[in-house]
């Protein structure tokens, strides 16, 4: 087995770790891969070979950067290529999807937003998976079941619909313990992401073990729906205080800031 991490930001794109950084992070827990999804739309074609290169240069047997982009479209949905290496030149998020597919890398829908289902569901061209649980948009505590029903609704349409775990981590205080364990044993790239295309993972969080199919029984579903919606209204509770502060021109101090990214 491996563990990983996946939907990872780092310097080149708005997160606070360098590569090296990361390594050290992620090797400290017990890691031995990781899958970048730096923006896109941060790179042009010199830092993007930069970053892929830096990310060659960073791994061994030991531990391995899987470099891959995280495209803007229409709207602001966010899709995940993890393997991608070429810019798009369109927002559109089915053109985003073929863009990916079509550089055997995979395509993720990342945290999508609830008003987003209707819309993907339209969808002729649907992505290798869904990102049913973002530890940083969701928060640490639960997922949204909601994007669990979504993944297997479009199951029905496409049968091996994936669900994904990941962190979205930016920040240096920021929960960085939803992992990805792989049932493979060599870290080289290309193990990795079939590994991943073939849904041979599963995402692990405390004794948590929830699975690549995204099929979950309905007890843990309502426990799910009753820690995201304690999670959420702590976190409403603290964005209405920083909207009243803002309104009479007082700054959260960066400090605080941190300490939040680390609870929630």
């Amino acid at each position: 087995m491996l563990k990983g991490a996946i939907h990872i930001h780092s310097t080149y794109s708005d997160g606070e770790f360098t590569l090296p950084e990361l390594r050290a992070l992620f090797t400290a827990e017990g890691c031995r891969f990781v899958c970048m999804t730096d923006h896109a739309e941060w790179f042009d074609e010199r830092s993007l070979a930069a970053y892929i290169a830096e990310c060659a240069a960073l791994s061994d047997d030991k531990f391995r950067f899987v470099h891959g982009m995280e495209y803007e479209c229409e709207q602001r949905m966010h899709i995940l290529g993890y393997g991608a290496e070429k810019l798009a030149s369109t927002q559109d998020p089915q053109q985003v999807i073929r863009h990916i597919d079509a550089q055997n890398a995979i395509s993720v829908i990342a945290h999508p937003k609830d008003v987003f289902f209707p819309w993907i569901e339209s969808f002729e061209t649907l992505p290798a998976g869904i990102e049913t649980w973002n530890s940083k948009y969701d928060s640490r505590y639960a997922p949204r079941p909601g994007t669990f029903a979504l993944q297997q609704r479009l199951q029905q349409r496409k049968p091996g619909m994936l669900a994904f775990y990941g962190q979205d981590l930016h920040w240096k205080k920021q929960f960085h313990e939803l992992f990805v364990e792989l049932n493979c044993e060599s870290n080289n790239s290309a193990t990795i992401l079939e590994t991943l295309r073939r849904g041979n993972y599963t995402g692990i969080k405390d004794d948590l073990s929830l699975p690549s199919s995204g099929k979950l029984p309905g007890e843990l579903l309502a426990e799910f729906e009753r820690q995201h919606r304690k999670s959420d209204r702590m976190r409403n509770v603290f964005k209405s205080g920083k909207k009243v502060l803002d309104r009479i021109g007082i700054k959260v101090p960066a400090t605080v800031k941190a300490k939040l990214r680390g609870i929630f």
